[in-house]
């Protein structure tokens, strides 16, 4: 196996709380689907979320690949007037899969590992 001189590079959000995450079916690439089946506040499933997304390592190349699974629509806490979201498509992974995280406006793609796969799968409850 060749040495990768570039480092792995994690998926970044910003460094602000985040409140809520809300899931949807997508709809496909460089949209958002605004009509949401799950909306996630507590601390510990938004905690998992957080982990899933900051943990997801950038693969070298271009992305090409069948249309996101689903919208993740990730929302900070904010002052009056400031709506700071992140959009994100997500490729959940079967069990014991690598899920795909991408951001909306880019074609870089980051893998989770497994094992965020196992937790995402329990938080979005996909059996």
């Amino acid at each position: 196996m060749g040495c990768d001189m570039q480092e792995a590079e994690p998926m970044v959000l910003l460094d602000k709380k985040i409140v809520e995450v809300k899931i949807s079916n997508s709809k496909g690439f460089g949209g958002m689907n605004e009509n949401s089946f799950l909306s996630i506040k507590d601390k510990e499933s938004l905690n998992i979320m957080e982990k899933a997304i900051t943990t997801a390592m950038k693969q070298p190349g271009k992305a090409d690949i069948k249309d996101p699974d689903y919208d993740v629509m990730v929302k900070y806490e904010s002052k009056e007037g400031e709506l700071p979201t992140h959009g994100l498509h997500l490729w959940l992974g079967e069990e014991d899969e690598q899920s795909m995280l991408m951001y909306i406006a880019d074609d870089s793609v980051y893998l989770t590992s497994a094992e965020m796969t196992r937790k995402l799968r329990e938080l979005l409850q996909i059996n």
